[in-house]
């Protein structure tokens, strides 16, 4: 079982636009109402691969009893942490180029006492998880130490632990060396403060998040592919893409195949990269079921390109 934890999840309306224009009134061509949050994600993509989740996440208000119904629907086990302020509403605008524009509204602020039930939840949901996934921002209110709390508690548990987040948060929570952490090339780039201009760049940054405390790294590339680097060595992986439809959730569909494949190693670097690729074809938030994995259009090497220009460099 993969436990997701999700501090700050969302009820999410995308919207299938032509493009967008300031100031005009823009019809949709197609619409999605899906749970979400990362950790949301996480477990909506172990549950379309067949496997079990559990979603630990505060919940309130008429948005948050909505996010708990599509769960349900979707099969999802969800731990509720009942709270005092509404779950959040985003919207993202996904234009036919593949652009997207998304709309985070900022959630409710939990209270000292909302943010230890969760820490308690955490701790009771997890004696059967194989893995527990941190994912996303924090809400107001949990100060950035609160991820290295959860990181801390879930190794005296004896649990392992994946952490998708970033800035003062993630920089905190490397102290106690979280299994593995998955940032994005912007994320890397702000966790050791210079840009990011090729390959080998995104490499020596990843290898610096290690020695301030990460056992490993997914780093996701974008369009450039994956990088996974640990204490046995790097990864480069990349995969072909027909057509973008929607970024929302790959990288998130990205963790949770890395962690069904056993979290470590290039096998689950492939497995990552074939859920990410598959989803950023899917509309929305779609995450992919075995049958969209093309297995076939991912390469894993270990001679990394670091000579290689990203595609969408990072300054």
């Amino acid at each position: 079982m993969i436990l997701t934890v999700t501090p700050n999840p969302s009820l999410d309306r995308t919207y299938e636009v032509p493009s967008l224009e300031r100031g005009e009134v823009i019809r949709a061509t197609g619409e999605r109402m899906d749970p979400g949050g990362k950790g949301v994600n996480v477990s909506r993509a172990v549950t379309a691969a067949g496997q079990r989740t559990v979603a630990v996440l505060p919940l309130g208000g008429a948005p948050g009893a909505l996010v708990a119904d599509l769960l349900d629907a979707q099969g999802i086990e969800v731990a509720p942490v009942p709270v005092a302020g509404a779950t959040r509403s985003n919207i993202a605008l996904a234009e036919s180029d593949g652009v997207l524009t998304k709309i985070n509204a900022p959630g409710p602020e939990l209270s000292a006492a909302e943010q230890e039930l969760l820490l308690e939840t955490v701790r009771t949901q997890s004696r059967d998880a194989a893995w527990i996934a941190c994912c996303g921002s924090l809400p107001r209110g949990l100060a950035p130490s609160w991820y290295a709390e959860v990181v801390a508690r879930a190794h005296a548990g004896g649990a392992r632990i994946a952490l998708d987040t970033s800035g003062p948060a993630l920089l905190a929570a490397l102290r106690e060396r979280p299994d593995v952490v998955k940032p994005n090339a912007e994320e890397l780039a702000e966790a050791v403060g210079r840009p990011l201009s090729t390959v080998g760049d995104a490499v020596k940054a990843a290898e610096e998040l290690r020695e301030m405390g990460a056992r490993a790294v997914l780093a996701s590339l974008g369009a450039d592919g994956q990088l996974l680097v640990d204490g046995s060595g790097a990864w480069f992986a990349s995969a072909r893409v027909a057509a973008v439809r929607s970024n929302v959730g790959a990288g998130d569909s990205s963790l949770a195949g890395f962690l069904i494949a056993g979290g470590s190693g290039p096998e689950a670097l492939a497995s990552a990269v074939a859920h990410g690729a598959a989803a950023v074809q899917l509309p929305g938030s779609v995450m992919p079921t075995p049958d969209d994995l093309d297995p076939a259009a991912v390469t894993v090497t270990a001679e990394v390109p670091v000579d290689r220009v990203l595609k969408e460099p990072v300054s």
